[in-house]
């Protein structure tokens, strides 16, 4: 049974599902994910195995970082090269002029999410409704800029790389630094370089995992559950104290061999088990009854023999 992370290299062309699909079938695991790609895209995919597909929410993918081409002189319907395109006939700018466009972004800025996304209003996709012609009004949503570094400009086009906050769209920031322009621009390329703290450099590939498989060395290729939490304060537990983890009972002071609850309330700790696998998350709190501190069951992620 496989439980943990593949960081994988998306190849342009597959969608998350399809390529969460062919990870399937290769794993025959179950398999989720930690944040899509679009299709056109590449680069990191958090993949997610086993028992690692209910951590989505608590994996530390806050921040990405991103390689992207932007051309100038058009705008389109999906905001990047491969929807309807429209040149527009403005003067292309010099690399000042794009240097300075980007300057008003620069830290942040509310962005417009495109009618060509998956965030959805009303419980409907917005890419289903924009695929019906219909344009909705959406609301803007602060995201985080940093790092910019311009990579090369010429003829009509430059290639950047920018870190950003979870839910950016890049082709978003492509087509608003346009309009900042006056010229218009879609983004023509995108790389995932890093999501989190998984990086381009560790990712695997489909043809890997497969000669991984076949040799029955797939292992090789997963980040096991306890490197994912191992950000999360640590708390050790006795046998007794296991058992009560996972039946979601609080846990004191008395079944803990290393680590302590917490002072301060709220604060997410790992809780392992004595074979030194991760059995649940729980968050410091006090007692009802007393005020003492005590460590609260969130959610079990256990993969041993249940005592």
């Amino acid at each position: 049974m496989l439980d943990g992370i593949i960081v994988f290299n998306k190849p342009r062309g597959y969608t998350s599902h399809d390529a969460i699909a062919r990870i399937r079938g290769i794993t025959h695991a179950k398999v989720g994910h930690a944040g899509t790609l679009d299709p056109q895209a590449e680069g990191v995919l958090v993949v997610l195995l086993g028992a690692a597909c209910k951590a989505s929410d608590y994996i530390l993918t806050n921040h990405k970082t991103y390689r992207a081409g932007i051309r100038f002189g058009m705008t389109s319907d999906t905001q990047d090269i491969w929807g309807e395109v429209t040149q527009t006939g403005a003067p292309l700018p010099d690399e000042a002029s794009f240097l300075a466009a980007f300057a008003a972004f620069e830290g942040g800025y509310d962005q417009l999410p495109p009618m060509y996304s998956a965030v959805q209003k009303d419980g409907a996709r917005l890419y289903d409704l924009a695929r019906r012609g219909i344009e909705v009004q959406r609301e803007s949503r602060w995201v985080d800029l940093s790092d910019f570094r311009l990579l090369s400009f010429e003829n009509g086009r430059a290639e950047f790389e920018i870190t950003c906050s979870k839910g950016t769209f890049i082709r978003a920031l492509c087509h608003d630094i346009g309009e900042k322009l006056g010229c218009g621009a879609v983004m023509d390329s995108l790389i995932r370089l890093s999501s989190g703290d998984f990086t381009l450099e560790q990712a695997t590939t489909f043809e890997a995992l497969e000669d991984l498989a076949h040799t029955g060395r797939l292992q090789e290729a997963v980040i096991p559950m306890e490197t994912v939490f191992s950000f999360l304060p640590r708390v050790d537990l006795d046998e007794k104290g296991l058992i009560r983890a996972l039946n979601g009972a609080y846990i004191g002071p008395k079944w803990i061999t290393s680590g302590e609850v917490p002072a301060e309330d709220g604060v997410l700790c790992a809780l392992y088990a004595p074979d030194g696998r991760i059995a649940t998350l729980a968050r410091s709190g006090k007692l009802a009854v007393g005020g003492a501190p005590a460590l609260f069951y969130e959610k079990t992620f256990y993969t041993g023999d249940r005592p």
